[in-house]
């Protein structure tokens, strides 16, 4: 993630897009993601390296333990595909990936809820680096592997389907372009220097997690996925005798077609191009229609979540909700 920098704006007024979907400089999972990178990666590089064990830094150890190690060496352990999204190999390295995750990740949040996210986001993580283990044992390109890159490719394609057309300045391409190029021309680049050379770069975990992302995106629903591992979150947070049903889902796709009648947003219950049903309240007064939220989703399909007004962003999130 540090060969461009990128800029997302809105397609309302052409504005800088802030982050948070409009409800926030700073979604909840995102906030934590940032500071947990933040928090671990002075650990590991301010305070590990002081300490020693045997004559070695206790950053050694927690680099055997912690990054996602290569099958062969003998020090692989099934929870690295998860500790190691939350490991950085540099100051630069972190700083990009934490910018893209905020910029790309946090209307994603705001749209489909925190847990959906947080999920989505790990998921698309541990798919990175199953892709950098298979392809090292094939290649034997050893060495341990660190950094969120993965997990964020994979936000990176949900941002690109959701908004197909939100414009991105990526530099050194000094214009906006759609987020479906810019995503294209993402992986493009990746699949190219994954070929061609060994830069150092894990970039197969990258283009893994991209592809689990999209499998997410595509199958998710279908194959009870998120169920499930909402179940099993529900259950951790102390919610494990309320049902978990589809109807709870958060709107999570929001497609450039105004062309869905409303018996197929009704009827379509989970892939790429979904419209969820919504009958709910907002602070008990009205209730929500679903010709109002079909208006909605319609706005944002035409001129890009942040074209909502305030209001608008306040009873889609309430609806939300209510799914």
């Amino acid at each position: 993630m540090a060969r461009f920098s990128f800029t997302t704006y809105n397609n309302g007024g052409g504005s800088y897009y802030g982050g948070g979907g409009g409800f926030s400089f700073f979604t909840p999972v995102i906030k934590t993601l940032l500071i947990t990178n933040v928090v671990i990666f002075i650990c590991q590089y301010l305070f590990l390296d002081l300490l020693t064990v045997g004559g070695a830094p206790i950053r050694y150890y927690v680099m055997n333990w912690f990054a996602l190690q290569p099958i062969e060496s003998g020090h692989f352990m099934p929870w690295q595909l998860v500790t190691y999204q939350f490991m950085h190999g540099g100051v630069w390295h972190l700083l990009m990936n934490m910018f893209a995750l905020w910029m790309f990740g946090s209307e994603l949040e705001s749209l489909w809820g925190s847990r959906r996210f947080t999920i989505f986001y790990v998921l698309a993580g541990i798919g990175a680096g199953l892709a950098q283990l298979a392809v090292g044992s094939l290649f034997g390109m050893g060495g341990p592997t660190v950094g969120a890159s993965g997990s964020i490719q994979g936000v990176m394609i949900a941002f690109g389907f959701m908004f197909p057309d939100r414009p991105i300045l990526m530099f050194p391409i000094f214009f906006p372009i759609p987020a479906k190029i810019f995503v294209l021309v993402w992986i493009g680049i990746d699949l190219i220097a994954g070929l061609t050379g060994n830069d150092g770069v894990a970039h197969f975990a990258h283009l893994g997690g991209a592809l689990t992302g999209y499998l997410l995106l595509r199958f998710g629903d279908q194959a009870g996925i998120f169920g499930f591992f909402d179940k099993v979150s529900a259950m951790v947070s102390g919610e494990g005798g309320r049902k978990i049903t589809g109807s709870r889902r958060k709107i999570y796709d929001i497609r450039e077609s105004d062309s869905y009648s409303t018996s197929e947003k009704q009827s379509v219950s989970g892939t790429v191009g979904s419209w969820f049903r919504a009958q709910s309240k907002i602070d008990g007064s009205r209730t929500i229609t679903q010709e109002e939220i079909d208006s909605l989703l319609d706005k944002i399909a035409k001129s890009g979540y942040n074209s909502l007004s305030d209001e608008e962003k306040r009873v889609l999130m309430e609806a939300s909700k209510k799914l």
